[in-house]
């Protein structure tokens, strides 16, 4: 049985320390859980964006939640006020536990069964309930420790919470992600969440305590320790076993940067995938189609200076580099290790045609967005081979801001390519693309090209539509000037699965789906709302 705390007279707890000591222990500890629990919140909030995508939308779910579970939290430790040190011991153990593991459960249930949302509103409701019931039991310890005005201690309380979670949410991205990476990084914090926890009431609030309690908050810190730690051994068998079940057998590169998780799987030679946070970018079966579609018809004009936004793969470089008189092209990519990637990787390099050999190409990493806004040269083409708009960290890149930057990079008979979304599956989001760029005054027009295969059309841009055949890939062809016949140069090199009579087809395929009336996407009205 846990004993009834009971202070002594004058309102003083029995304690090993001065209650000057005591009261700044109570609140050491209230500034690493404080940090913990940010972790947690943050640490949700980041593997669900990349496993689930729409940052701000996972980002509302895990906040709106976890502030509702922490009203609910305080609420119910109400009851536990009377054994506020075990209290707290057992519920930082429980906290600990949740909070260190919840990445990868969350992992687990995205590779094992393709579902996170429930496993995310779980522990965002789970983690927010605990850290809720922290706060109740803290005023009391703290209160029986030193006793003060209610007023003061509310005040140390909440100074020591709020400084404790500044420290967690600049530890997370600049300390935790980069040196432990997701999972082990919640694992650490789950560790020292529970030894913070611990420590506090099994020293300062050991007299409160029976040997009962005691043995029970050793052991219950132990276990939930031991655990933590060795799940941060088996991590790294959990991560290959998970990515196995997610990308299959053939994993052959797997390396998480700053910006993505690059996964390539296929042997060096043969089919070859490429996954960029967890989305299909390139499948050798049926990537020529997207590429041809998306280069070739930008290339009926003048094109001795092309420009490409993305596409570090180096895919839409060869099929620009296949013209004889392109005298240079610029590739600008966010993250350095895709382009290193596309030089160094045989399977890669080879199907890209090794275009990074060519010296007529520059690799420039940065931003596209910030790069267009500092650059001073001018190119006869753009081809935009961008992330999905549906995803939330491209949504600027799509904006109309973005093409009013692109258009002033544009020689006056420039062309501009935009990959846009599936037209059929999802229509709102690639109309929205085509209304933002006419927005910045270009004349433009859509066209459609159908997958033949299902798995690169599938998983790359949503093109099934949920029903397993492909619906294809659509793009928004602009310039200054109206486009006119859409169709491809002259003298362009034969294509490999693409022609020209297809690409006047999926011209009107497109117009018949035409939505009217869309408004344009701006960076303070983002407008793509799709699921990516």
């Amino acid at each position: 049985m846990i004993d009834q705390q009971m202070p002594l007279r004058g309102g003083a707890t029995r304690l090993p320390v001065r209650p000057g000591t005591g009261r700044f222990l109570v609140l050491a500890v209230v500034f690493v859980c404080a940090a913990c629990g940010l972790v947690y919140e943050l640490e949700l909030v980041a593997l669900a964006s990349y496993l689930i995508g729409d940052s701000v939308t996972q980002a509302s779910v895990v906040l709106s939640v976890m502030v509702f579970a922490m009203g609910i939290g305080s609420l119910l430790a109400k009851r536990l006020r009377g054994h506020a040190a075990v209290g707290f011991g057992l519920i930082e153990a429980a906290l600990a536990l949740v909070g260190g593991t919840s990445a990868l459960v969350l992992y687990a249930s995205f590779a094992w069964l393709g579902e996170s949302r429930h496993t995310l509103v779980g522990f965002s409701l789970a983690i927010g309930i605990l850290i809720g019931a922290e706060i109740p039991l803290l005023m009391t310890l703290i209160q029986r420790v030193d006793r003060q005005d209610a007023g003061g201690a509310v005040a140390d309380l909440f100074a020591a919470d709020y400084v404790g979670a500044l420290v967690g949410g600049l530890a997370f991205p600049f300390l935790l992600l980069p040196m432990m990476g997701q999972l082990t990084g919640a694992l650490f914090t789950g560790a020292v969440n529970a030894a913070a926890g611990g420590a506090l009431v099994l020293w300062v609030f050991r007299r409160d305590l029976c040997p009962r309690s005691r043995r029970l908050l050793v052991v219950v810190n132990g276990a939930v320790i031991a655990l933590l730690a060795t799940a941060s051994v088996l991590v790294d068998d959990f991560e290959r076993a998970a990515r196995r079940a997610v990308y299959g057998n053939e994993v052959r590169v797997a390396v998480q940067t700053e910006v993505q998780e690059i996964v390539l799987t296929g042997p060096v030679t043969g089919s070859l995938d490429l996954y960029l946070g967890g989305r299909l970018k390139v499948s050798s079966r049926d990537e020529h189609r997207y590429h041809e579609a998306l280069v070739h018809p930008a290339m009926n004009g003048p094109h001795r200076r092309v420009l490409i936004l993305g596409g570090g793969d180096g895919l839409a470089a060869r099929e620009v580099l296949r013209y004889p008189d392109v005298t240079s092209v610029v590739v600008v990519e966010l993250d350095p290790a895709v382009t290193r990637l596309a030089r160094t990787d045989p399977a890669l390099s080879a199907l890209n045609g090794h275009a990074y050999d060519d010296p007529r190409l520059t690799a420039v990493t940065g931003d596209a967005f910030a790069w267009l806004r500092t650059t001073h040269e001018r190119f006869d083409v753009v081809i935009s081979d961008l992330p999905d708009p549906g995803i939330t960290a491209s949504t600027k890149l799509y904006a109309t801001e973005f093409y009013g930057l692109v258009a002033g990079a544009m020689e006056p008979d420039g062309r501009l390519v935009v990959h846009a979304g599936p037209p059929s599956a999802r229509p709102a989001t690639f109309w929205t693309v085509e209304a933002s760029v006419r927005a910045c005054g270009l004349a433009t027009r859509p066209y459609r090209v159908d997958g033949r295969l299902s798995g690169f059309a599938a998983v790359t841009d949503g093109a099934t539509g949920g029903t397993g055949t492909p619906k294809g890939w659509g793009f928004v062809l602009a310039a200054r000037q109206p486009v006119g016949r859409l169709g491809m140069d002259p003298g362009a090199p034969p294509l490999r699965t693409l022609g020209e009579r297809e690409l006047l087809a999926g011209r009107r395929a497109a117009e018949r789906v035409r939505q009217h009336g869309v408004q344009p996407s701006t960076l303070v009205h983002p407008r793509y709302w799709e699921e990516p």
